[in-house]
Order: structure tokens, then sequence, then C-alpha cells
């Protein structure tokens, strides 16, 4: 087994060695927790917990497909609110990037993210291929 670091040039790389965005190991892929944070790493993308979420689901397609999967791939996810109230906002955007068996989910609310500004942050799990017919 060899662990791979994959990269998007769509996605903010943290600074070197503090974390990986994403790691596959065989067809197991890993996302890291992704906000709506911008390319510059301090502004935010969306002032809505939609409009931030469709940014993160958008990270997250950049990186499984950097690893050679697909959205439909993705077996698991974690995401975190700071307010469970924008739940249905969450899962309006989550419907725009998959189809067919949506990923098993967990849903928490936290106190704060990164910024007071970072509703959502969503990290997950993909096995490359598993959506193939």
């Amino acid at each position: 087994m060899k662990k791979e670091r994959f990269i998007s040039d769509a996605v903010r790389e943290p600074a070197d060695r503090m974390w990986s965005n994403c790691l596959r190991v065989d067809d197991l892929i890993m996302i890291s927790g992704m906000t709506a944070r911008a390319q510059d790493g301090e502004s935010v993308l969306g002032d809505t917990a939609y409009e931030q979420a469709r940014t993160v689901f958008g990270k997250i397609r950049h990186l499984v497909e950097a690893a050679g999967a697909v959205m439909d791939d993705v077996v698991k996810m974690t995401i975190f609110v700071t307010d469970m109230g924008d739940n249905a906002e969450v899962w309006k955007a989550r419907q725009e990037f998959f189809s067919g068996d949506f990923p098993a989910c967990s849903l928490v609310e936290v106190s704060a993210l990164a910024k007071p500004e970072i509703l959502i942050e969503i990290e997950a799990i993909a096995v490359a291929g598993c959506s193939a017919d």
C-alpha cells in the first residue's frame, strides 16, 4: 500500500507540514475539512450556508477528481455547522453535487469554526470506483 497526496489548483493548499487536503491509499480517498475560504486564505466566499456549502462541495469535487475519482464515489461526509438551522441550505447544495445514493453523513453543530464568518466545514471519504457500474 502506498499513500499519495493529491493537489488541485482550485483548492488552496495549507502551509507546509500542517496537514494534507487530500490523501489516497489504494482506493480510499480522504479529504480534510474544507471551508469556503478563498484562495487568498483570508476572505470567505459566500454569506449564507447555501453559498458556502456550494463552494465547499466544489472544493471536494476538485480534490476527489484530482485523486482519480468522482463525487458519487464519496461514501461518508461529516458536516460541521455553526447553526443547525442551516441544514436545509446544506442539503439543497448537496443535491447539486451528488446523484444516486447519497453518502452516509453526520451533521454536527459546533460553537465556532476557524473564523466567525465561516458557517460550514465538510470532510469527506471516498472509495475510487465504487460508483461505477
